[in-house]
């Protein structure tokens, strides 16, 4: 029994072994060691639920909770141990208070990132973007491959990378081309030369869309007459899609056809033209060759 007596003493002289001893901050071996089996236990039952919710959410989501997981296991960390060094005396009002100084300058410097892990969250959680999404930001259209607790990464049509900063998703303007679907409304514009056979021009219009691949049969496409233009008559021909992310390409496509179809029916695209009047508010003076105007009058 003495040595099993003497075996615990030890321990204990170990747990209480003082690291830090000052007048406010006392922090023991035993405190370090709490720590170290507190984070263990945290990790694994955090490894529990990432599974558990993974489990069910479908493969687009993952991404978006695997982002805000990462900052919630930071956030139990610090959590745990402040929670551990208060419970073992540590007085914690006099280490916020000594680093105070730090924390105002750290604030200062991370109030950007700080802003756009919030507003990565809340992007998250209110579902107002999805991987897969066509947005335009800053004149720049891409598509949405990645969200990240930080930054949202697209893929633009020349097949560059940019990333977006989430605060941009809250204090700009930015369009989401599939926020409410996956089907778009794209149209292509042209003029024709006045006195153009219009019914005909609606009809060889509709003709290219329902030739064109990739362009929606339901809901079906039409045609506006947009306008009496300056040197032509103004149409558009609306057609929907799937992909509005390649759209150039099919609007492209389109105007070859137009092109073609209104060279066989002898329908012309034209050019603006204008008119130039030119307004005489006296006699001509001739000014011979060699002579200046001053000369002539001598």
């Amino acid at each position: 029994m003495e040595k099993i007596r003497d075996f615990f003493k030890i321990i204990k002289d170990v747990l209480t072994y003082p690291i830090v001893n000052g007048e406010k901050v006392d922090i023991t071996a035993g405190t370090f060691l709490t720590i170290i089996i507190a984070v263990v236990v945290v990790t694994y039952l955090l490894k529990i639920v990432h599974k558990v919710v993974t489990s069910k959410l479908p493969e687009e989501d993952k991404n978006k909770f695997i982002s805000i997981f990462g900052f919630l296991k930071y956030l139990s960390y610090i959590m745990v141990i402040l929670v551990i060094l208060h419970s073992s005396g540590v007085n914690l009002t006099v280490l916020l208070t000594a680093s105070a100084a730090l924390f105002v300058g750290l604030g200062f410097a991370l109030q950007y990132l700080f802003q756009d892990i919030i507003s990565g969250i809340l992007i998250i959680l209110d579902q107002s973007l999805h991987v897969g999404d066509i947005i335009e930001v800053d004149e720049k259209v891409g598509r949405v491959f990645e969200i990240r607790l930080r930054t949202t990464r697209a893929l633009t049509r020349d097949d560059r990378v940019i990333i977006i900063p989430n605060h941009k998703f809250l204090t700009d303007s930015i369009y989401n081309y599939t926020q409410n679907s996956k089907i778009t409304r794209e149209s292509v514009k042209v003029g024709v030369a006045y006195g153009s056979d219009i019914d005909l021009v609606t009809k060889l219009l509709l003709e290219v869309a329902q030739e064109q691949k990739g362009v929606l049969k339901t809901p079906k496409s039409f045609v506006l007459f947009e306008d009496f233009g300056d040197s032509s008559l103004l149409f558009s021909i609306n057609f929907y899609t799937y992909d509005s992310f390649g759209e150039p390409k099919i609007k492209s496509a389109m105007r070859y056809n137009m092109d073609a179809k209104f060279r066989t029916h002898n329908i012309s695209v034209p050019f603006p033209q204008r008119d130039l009047h030119i307004i005489q508010q006296g006699p001509f003076q001739h000014i011979p060759v060699g002579k200046t105007a001053s000369n002539n009058e001598n």
